[in-house]
C-alpha cells in the first residue's frame, strides 16, 4: 500500500512521470514504442500478453488504454468481449493461466460468480473480460477514449475474430 501511496503523491507533482519511469527501470523508450504512452513496459508486455491470451480463446473488441496519466492506481486497462458466460469463463482461465506464466498472479478478481463481466486486477493491469452485451450497454470505451491506446500485436485488437468472420461473409457478431 506504501507503493500505491507514493505512487499517487509523485503523480500528482508536475513533470515526475519521466521520473517515475526512470525508478521503473525504463529508461528513454525504444524507437518502435509510441512516444505519447507513459504506462510502464511491464504493464505494456503484460496487457499484450493477456490480449494475445484473449485472443486465443475468441475475445473479440480487445483493447488496451494506456490510464496511467488518469489514475494512479493502474496503468493499463485492457477491455474484451466475449459471446456467452461459458467463453467469459473460458477467456478468463487462459488469461490467469499466461500471466501465471509471466510471473504475476491477481491480487483481486471480481464478477467471476456471475460470468457476464470478470475484472481482474494485477495492479499495473486491469483487465475488464464482459459478455458482449455488458460491453455495449457499460460502454467503458466511452470513458477511457481520451487515453492513449496501447499498441498490441497484430492478431489481436478492435474486431478480433467475429468481427473479420462478418467482414469476410461466414458469420460472427457482427452479423444479423
Amino acid at each position: 500500500m506504501a507503493e500505491r501511496a507514493r505512487r499517487a503523491i509523485l503523480n500528482e507533482i508536475p513533470g515526475r512521470m519521466c521520473a517515475r519511469r526512470q525508478r521503473a527501470g525504463e529508461g528513454i523508450p525504444e524507437e518502435n514504442e509510441l512516444p505519447h504512452v507513459t504506462a510502464t513496459a511491464r504493464a505494456v508486455e503484460l496487457a499484450r500478453i493477456a490480449a494475445e491470451a484473449a485472443a486465443e480463446k475468441l475475445a473479440t473488441d480487445i483493447i488496451a488504454y494506456d490510464v496511467s496519466e488518469q489514475l494512479v492506481i493502474t496503468d493499463v486497462f485492457l477491455l474484451c468481449s466475449a459471446a456467452n458466460d461459458r467463453q467469459v469463463r473460458a477467456i478468463v482461465d487462459e488469461i490467469e493461466e499466461r500471466l501465471r506464466k509471466a510471473g504475476v498472479r491477481p491480487v483481486r478478481r471480481e464478477g467471476e460468480r456471475e460470468g457476464r463481466w470478470v475484472l481482474l486486477d494485477y495492479l499495473d493491469l486491469v483487465i475488464h473480460i464482459q459478455h458482449a452485451e455488458e460491453r455495449t450497454y457499460y460502454a467503458l470505451e466511452r470513458l477511457w477514449k481520451d487515453c492513449p491506446r496501447v499498441p498490441l500485436p497484430e492478431p489481436v485488437g478492435v474486431g478480433g475474430p467475429a468481427a473479420t468472420r462478418a467482414a469476410d461473409g461466414r458469420g460472427g457478431m457482427g452479423r444479423r
